[in-house]
């Protein structure tokens, strides 16, 4: 593992094979990738990125961990949406940029990789603000969604705005806190949604300093209580960015759970 665990985020990654649109604006676009290796079609890996739903990140810091699923024989799309601080980000277009993507991506990613992508849902892999996007989507649009991957997801929003995570994160998404914009929060909290339908494994190191493994603790016992099909794996000797780094100790844990959703499709 890197001595400087954010090393990750400016690794060189190969270019994708294609990018393609499912909007208009410029942002709403992914990069696929074709697996590496043969065997029968599967289902797409659909990655969305971190970076608290700022505009300072993109899809680009997940370059190593895309290319390194497509060399286990994924197809991957790498999803971009609009961020705050862009026009059309933040509260709604965030939100519904990577419904409307994720929804898009199996037939666009199914037309760009001929006999390369299984016709079943896509699995939704989301790191912290991505792991929220994740979740968010697999809980209004399960249809969409054949599982989920949250990698040290932000999955309280109401909790992560207490905690002022990412100096007022959660409220430059939504516009505010829970007691100015409860709606908001009542429609895009995960906390808020539970249970999930899709099957979902959320994966949280116990060193995180990004965003705090008690409030995956709390998501998860709290989706588990109310009949949801969610489990947790915590991580003891992990921080937040090793479970995007295929050069971590933890990466063999995230492939594991990538697995186990594929194989209950």
């Amino acid at each position: 593992m890197a001595s400087d665990p954010r090393a990750v985020l400016t690794r060189p990654a190969p270019e994708p094979d294609v990018t393609v649109a499912y909007g208009e604006h410029p942002e709403q676009i992914a990069d696929l990738r074709r697996p590496v290796s043969g065997g029968p079609p599967r289902p797409l890996v659909v990655v969305v990125h971190g970076g608290f739903w700022r505009a300072e990140y993109d899809r680009r810091h997940t370059g190593p961990l895309a290319a390194a699923l497509a060399a286990l024989g994924y197809p991957v799309a790498q999803l971009e949406y609009r961020r705050t601080g862009q026009p059309g980000g933040g509260w709604p277009g965030t939100l519904t940029d990577v419904r409307a993507g994720v929804a898009a991506l199996p037939r666009l990613a199914a037309d760009a990789l001929p006999d390369r992508v299984a016709p079943a849902p896509p699995i939704l892999v989301g790191h912290s603000a991505g792991g929220h996007l994740a979740l968010y989507t697999a809980a209004h649009a399960p249809d969409t969604v054949g599982g989920v991957l949250a990698l040290a997801p932000v999955a309280d929003l109401a909790e992560a705005y207490r905690l002022d995570l990412d100096s007022g994160a959660v409220a430059a998404l939504l516009g505010g806190g829970p007691a100015d914009v409860p709606e908001r929060y009542a429609a895009a909290d995960p906390r808020a949604m539970v249970p999930l339908p899709p099957r979902t494994v959320v994966m949280h190191g116990a060193l995180d300093q990004q965003v705090p493994v008690g409030i995956s603790r709390a998501y998860v016992a709290a989706a588990q209580a109310s009949g949801g099909d969610m489990c947790l794996v915590e991580l003891s000797e992990c921080e937040h960015f090793g479970l995007i780094d295929p050069e971590s100790a933890a990466w063999p844990k995230v492939t594991t759970a990538l697995r186990s959703l594929h194989e209950d499709q």
